[in-house]
């Protein structure tokens, strides 16, 4: 959203809206902010331990640790799985170029080597066939994760790739952060690797009004692990028993994640419901609409159609004060600093880079009204006819 005005709320209808949420709720979150700063307890204590034990329990896990944003959570979690770790390592983890540039980023920042696989033919998660292909012939380096993205709010498809992970002896970390609430085969994203990753950026489906992250696991000395890490290594306070970093929940984005955690079920249902009427608006038409497994339930953290005059309608709609956005316009490996030095296999990323020049985000918000998302059918449909 930054730097594009065509995604911004400042259109009559924006492509996400993260201050309605906060309207929606202001009464319970100011008294929130306010019983925090009331307090006097500025770093972790209460609130944040309050937060972490009502999301262990709503995810289903039993542990989760919060963080300072979800791109230090991916880092946590593989520094407390020991991967990167030491000055000889080369850990190989396997994640995917369709995703937030922070999913790459937070490996490299914890020593490991991202290698990049492609995502499914028509789809935006990792492809089990290209993952395997990546495994039989991996890069110089020790194989010691995958870490798949559930993009969008679509979860990937897990039952392959845990397959994949326990033929070869690999760590699973799952990047959830656009995935809160979303169900493979009846269970939560976050609840089938050995750990996972949570981002509460604020346009998420459970959104902070700053940065926060967590990360979860079943594993006690997992857990273990990402509570010393997160702060420094103390194992008692000013002794460090292992590297660490600075990365802990802020009290008042806990206090007000959790004020927001009892709605997220709802709002992801509201989501579902702008889906289905955006599918219903848009069917026929020469575009592709989001992928859904049967098996799984979406969750739309975005709703991306692609089409390959993506470009000339998102001008129609930004001409019809009609925010949309691009998740995202480059590939990781396309973008300058990562360019030429990621590994990749076996003969670059046809699919990621065909969806990276065909999608498009319309408008998706738990408060975004009927109304709204019939003006944007109707937009759409105009360009089309």
């Amino acid at each position: 959203m930054a730097n594009d005005d065509r995604a911004m709320t400042n259109f009559p209808i924006p492509q996400t809206d993260p201050r309605a949420g906060y309207i929606e709720q202001q009464a319970e979150i100011d008294a929130a902010i306010a019983r925090v700063l009331a307090s006097g307890q500025y770093i972790l204590g209460g609130e944040a331990a309050s937060f972490e034990t009502a999301f262990a329990a709503w995810l289903g896990v039993d542990h989760a640790v919060g963080v300072g944003s979800g791109t230090d959570a991916i880092e946590l979690a593989l520094r407390a799985c020991g991967i990167g770790q030491g000055t000889n390592t080369r850990d190989l983890v396997f994640t995917v170029s369709h995703t937030a540039v922070a999913t790459v980023a937070a490996i490299e920042r914890a020593g490991a080597i991202p290698v990049l696989v492609d995502i499914e033919p028509g789809g935006f998660t990792m492809d089990p066939a290209a993952l395997d292909a990546a495994l039989r012939r991996p890069p110089p380096g020790r194989p010691a994760a995958i870490l798949p993205v559930h993009l969008y709010g679509e979860p990937a498809e897990l039952a392959p790739l845990l397959r994949l992970a326990g033929r070869h002896g690999l760590r699973v970390i799952e990047d959830c952060a656009q995935s809160h609430g979303a169900l493979y085969r009846g269970a939560p994203t976050g609840s089938f690797g050995d750990i996972a990753c949570f981002s509460f950026y604020p346009t998420k489906n459970l959104g902070a009004l700053g940065d926060a992250g967590m990360v979860a696991t079943n594993d006690p000395t997992l857990a273990t692990a990402l509570r010393e890490i997160r702060e420094y290594g103390w194992r008692d306070r000013y002794i460090s028993a292992r590297v660490g970093i600075n990365t802990r929940l802020d009290p008042i984005q806990a206090a007000i994640l959790g004020t927001k955690l009892p709605r997220l079920d709802a709002d992801n249902a509201r989501r579902e419901a702008i889906a289905a009427r955006y599918d219903a608006g848009l069917a026929g038409l020469p575009l592709r609409l989001p992928p859904r497994r049967a098996e799984s339930r979406h969750v739309y953290h975005q709703y991306v159609i692609r089409t390959a005059s993506r470009d000339a309608l998102r001008e129609h709609l930004h001409l019809a004060r009609i925010g949309t956005g691009i998740h995202y316009p480059a590939p990781v490996h396309l973008q300058p600093a990562y360019e030429g030095r990621l590994g990749q296999f076996p003969a670059g990323l046809p699919e990621t880079t065909r969806a990276a020049r065909e999608i498009l985000s319309l408008p998706i918000y738990p408060q975004l009204d009927a109304a709204a998302v019939d003006r944007v059918v109707a937009e759409t449909r105009g360009y089309f006819e």
